[in-house]
């Protein structure tokens, strides 16, 4: 078998990358990681060069791990400022680092792409791992996985790999038969709470639509980067990390795992929330809006989400990272995984330490995250 790294998705067929993926996850599709490339969003200029691990048995692609060459740390969700810093007060480089996630999508799933046929899939993954370390020692001043699934964490163990965690706030489907039913886990003052906010948007006489399908139009999709371009401006002093080109361009492309929610006013789209889907799963990417309405974004962002979850019978909704407010609107703390190989044994221990403090803190707060979720106590 023969190891390469690819500086395009495209040089990669479809079809083959597809069904070495072996997932409906959306973000891992061919079709979106060349579309990132094509609408101008991880090239090397923005800092994001696709360097991409394939594993190649004669002509058939039987491994793979995306992966991109980054000269900065935006756009990670995984933050290693400090590590950064402290290359740099030692006098060494940090960048260019090697990065295996899905740009700007801190949404766990599948990162070792192993062939459903592959007849060795453990010497598939050990292959493309010990390829992608013995690649950082040449190039890079080290290697992250990021918000990698649970199925993957065996390939990193016992490689030298230091393990980080971070706490994100996921929603499940409970057998739910519709919103009531939801809140009907709810305390009874956290279920009017609830209620009381979800009725302020109907004051405001906002009207909410779903959109999905053929209605995914580019130019409902150009409309729905206007909103994301005045909020991130707002947010964050510049247009966000994706461009024009991503919306008008890509999310048509991909309209059969594509959902968005317009607000209304008076006919008038204000806002709107961008979400992904497949069979199980409902994932929040991005939302934006004219102007400021009194609990809008979690209508757009977390209850209609919640409403198509229950409608279609999707079991779990990641409606993105962070947010603590997520919690007494029903979203319970989960602990997503990220793996870090350091080509500097000076560092490596010292990393390891940090790794090892931040999981012990992360398992802390999500206990105590636990205790503050709106639901009914039992007894």
């Amino acid at each position: 078998m023969e190891l390469r790294f690819i500086s395009s998705i495209r040089d990669i067929d479809a079809d083959a990358w597809d069904t070495c993926a072996n997932t409906d996850y959306p973000f891992l599709r061919h079709d979106f990681l060349l579309g990132l490339e094509d609408t101008g969003c991880t090239t090397a200029n923005a800092g994001w060069q696709p360097y991409h691990c394939i594993l190649l048995d004669g002509d058939d692609l039987m491994g793979a791990i995306p992966t991109y060459l980054k000269t900065h740390s935006y756009g990670e969700y995984v933050f290693d400022w400090a590590l950064a810093d402290a290359w740099q007060r030692s006098g060494l480089q940090y960048y260019p680092k090697l990065v295996s996630a899905i740009p700007f999508t801190p949404c766990t799933g599948p990162r070792v792409l192993i062939h459903p046929h592959a007849s060795a899939p453990e010497l598939v993954a050990e292959t493309v791992v010990q390829g992608l370390q013995a690649k950082a020692d040449d190039i890079a001043s080290s290697w992250h996985v990021l918000f990698h699934s649970d199925a993957d964490q065996c390939h990193f163990e016992n490689t030298g790999m230091h393990e980080r965690q971070t706490c994100q706030f996921h929603w499940f489907n409970h057998g739910f038969a519709n919103f009531d039913d939801f809140l009907a886990t709810f305390s009874s003052r956290k279920r009017k709470n609830l209620k009381k906010e979800r009725a302020k948007v109907d004051q405001q006489n906002i009207q909410m639509k779903t959109i999905e399908g053929e209605a995914i139009t580019p130019e409902i999709c150009e409309q729905f980067h206007r909103f994301y371009q005045i909020t991130y401006a707002k947010r964050s002093g510049h247009g966000g990390y994706l461009t024009q080109r991503f919306f008008t361009e890509l999310l048509p492309k991909l309209r059969d795992q594509v959902l968005l929610v317009f607000a209304y006013a008076e006919s008038t789209p204000v806002a709107g929330a961008l979400y992904f889907k497949d069979s199980n799963n409902l994932y929040g990417r991005y939302w934006g809006a004219l102007a400021e309405f009194d609990g809008l974004h979690f209508e757009a962002c977390y209850y209609q989400g919640i409403e198509y979850c229950i409608r279609n019978g999707l079991q779990h909704f990641d409606p993105g990272a962070q947010g603590e407010h997520k919690i007494q609107r029903g979203f319970e703390p989960i602990r997503t995984h990220s793996h870090h190989y350091i080509c500097d044994k000076r560092f490596d221990a010292a990393v390891g330490r940090f790794c090892q403090e931040e999981v012990d803190h992360v398992r802390d707060y999500q206990a105590a995250a636990r205790d503050l979720l709106p639901f009914k106590r039992e007894g």
